[in-house]
């Protein structure tokens, strides 16, 4: 059975930046896709960023954090970041890493794996 869990998260004002972590215990998630997803209040969960498993490659991103976040994943660690830079009000929300067997995904149903997220609040 594998674990994730989040860190990183906190307040912090716009323009400023984040580094989320996302460890991995129980299994291996070397060949897992990996992704990152928001949820503010009374929202529905949102797709941020993934990245394919082992190679890193295959990277994509939502539109609206696209330029201003970067993923990437050391698999030596089991571990996924997601580096938030440029940070807006609109970016607030709790944030959850997830993993899933095949190709990333922008949707979150398709993810096996969830960790138990993360708050980030970002002040004007």
């Amino acid at each position: 059975q594998g674990h994730l869990v989040e860190s990183g998260g906190g307040l912090v004002q716009a323009g400023g930046s984040l580094r989320l972590s996302c460890a991995a215990s129980g299994r291996t998630f070397t060949y897992y896709a990996m992704g990152w997803f928001r949820q503010a209040p009374g929202k529905e969960r949102e797709f941020v960023a993934a990245i394919i498993g082992w190679s890193g490659g295959g990277i994509s991103y939502a539109d609206s954090v696209k330029g201003r976040f970067t993923i990437s994943r050391d698999n030596a660690k089991n571990t996924v970041y997601l580096q938030m830079n440029s940070l807006k009000p609109e970016d607030t929300a709790v944030y959850y890493c997830a993993a899933k067997v095949g190709p990333p995904a922008g949707t979150f149903r398709e993810y096996d794996y969830w960790g138990q997220g993360t708050q980030v609040t970002v002040s004007s």
